[in-house]
């Protein structure tokens, strides 16, 4: 599935803490945003060990932005939160990788691999900026 409820959830909590004048905590995002804390917590924590979101400690501690919202595409928040980049369908991203031995007859690989590139490209080309328009 090209978006999951966790790249959902963090493009939310992105433009929530984008607006933010300090940092937010979980609990109070997770409040605000009607997203269970705990799995919230760990699409957080994923955006900042991507230097996406910087984790403030103490008691006015949460999350803030580290980037500006211009350097934070789609592509991006997607892949660190789904651990791998967003795909179309479930096939090879090249027809020699393919794991069947039916890759040389699959008629419809080239148009799969032909959309996956472009929504890639639009994915990497849209960012947080844009959404915040």
């Amino acid at each position: 599935m090209l978006i999951t409820r966790a790249s959902e959830y963090a493009i939310l909590s992105l433009i929530v803490l984008s607006k933010a004048d300090s940092p937010i905590d979980s609990e109070t995002l997770s409040k605000q945003l009607s997203i269970p804390k705990s799995f919230l917590a760990k699409i957080l924590q994923s955006l900042a060990k991507h230097n996406i979101l910087k984790s403030h400690r103490g008691v006015k501690g949460g999350f803030a932005l580290l980037l500006e919202p211009k350097d934070i595409s789609m592509l991006l928040i997607m892949s660190c939160v789904e651990g791998k980049a967003p795909a179309v369908f479930d096939c090879a991203s090249s027809i020699n990788d393919c794991p069947s031995d039916k890759a040389n007859l699959c008629s419809i690989w080239p148009f799969l691999n032909k959309l996956q590139g472009k929504i890639d490209n639009f994915l990497a080309e849209m960012t947080l900026a844009d959404i915040l328009e």
